[in-house]
């Protein structure tokens, strides 16, 4: 592998690649070739003749700099708290049913680890109650990878998240739709309707507004910072510290690689 190969290979066949993908390729590359050069430098050259030289230099290297995004989530008693303060604004608050909306798919992402696309996507038949010992969660628009599409995944209703589904269904969901027998009918309504009179799927900047207004008046020291994605990290971080082993962390999160969930767990 010579410069010529990764003018090629940066040039053609990643020139349409996110940047970051870009710079993750030339980084492993070069750590790779590093390692080449530290360790076996002198026995390549005397098995095969050839110097090793890292293909990475000044003229092809994608510019930019990627620095990794730790996620380092709030303590278990600063989402406690969290959660406590915004179940005791449910007494209080202006709209009733769309703040229990909020509250319930952030306390989910908390206790299972959906991703806001996932929970905005769920449909009320996704919830197959035989299922298992608790239930399962049928997430039908999971986040795909090289362009292989939605992957669907069965996520266990464990950490308390049949409890928090059930009293929203029960007690909640009927203010937003009167049929829940309907085909297609949203786990997480808008209070938006269709043309049809029933309501439509909530989008995820309701999700993201719900939380972002909840964390500003009951956990003021993460404002800004504690987001869904947080919560992902906070979900994978708690189920590890309760004894879940790391691949079932793997299959709930809907993960391809095992290293991806390690980032995720901050124990």
């Amino acid at each position: 592998m010579e410069p010529a190969d990764a003018d090629v290979y940066f040039g053609k066949v990643l020139r349409h690649s996110p940047s970051g993908t870009r710079l993750g390729r030339s980084q492993a590359l070069s750590t790779y070739f590093t390692f080449l050069e530290l360790r076996h430098k002198v026995e390549i050259h005397r098995m095969t003749g050839r110097v090793v030289e890292c293909p990475i230099d000044e003229m092809n290297r994608p510019r930019g700099a990627k620095d990794a995004q730790l996620r380092i989530p709030p303590s278990e008693p600063e989402i406690g708290r969290l959660f406590t303060g915004w179940g005791g604004e449910l007494a209080t608050c202006r709209k009733f049913a769309p703040t229990v909306r909020n509250y319930t798919a952030s306390k989910l992402m908390s206790q299972v680890g959906l991703r806001v696309s996932e929970a905005c996507g769920l449909d009320l038949d996704d919830i197959k109650w035989d299922l298992g010992r608790f239930g399962k969660l049928h997430v039908r628009h999971g986040k795909g990878a090289r362009g292989s599409g939605p992957r669907e995944r069965m996520v266990p209703l464990i950490n308390g998240a049949d409890r928090t589904l059930r009293w929203f269904i029960e007690d909640v969901w009927g203010q937003f739709d009167d049929d829940h027998t309907r085909p297609g009918a949203p786990l997480f309504p808008s209070e938006r309707r269709n043309t049809d009179g029933s309501a439509r799927r909530v989008g995820d900047d309701a999700l993201r507004n719900g939380l972002d207004n909840a964390v500003e008046a009951h956990l003021p020291s993460w404002t800004d910072r504690l987001t869904p994605h947080v919560l992902r990290h906070f979900c994978a971080s708690q189920l590890y510290g309760n004894g879940l082993d790391l691949l079932a962390i793997q299959e709930v999160l809907g993960h391809s690689w095992i290293a991806t969930t390690m980032r995720y767990i901050h124990v």
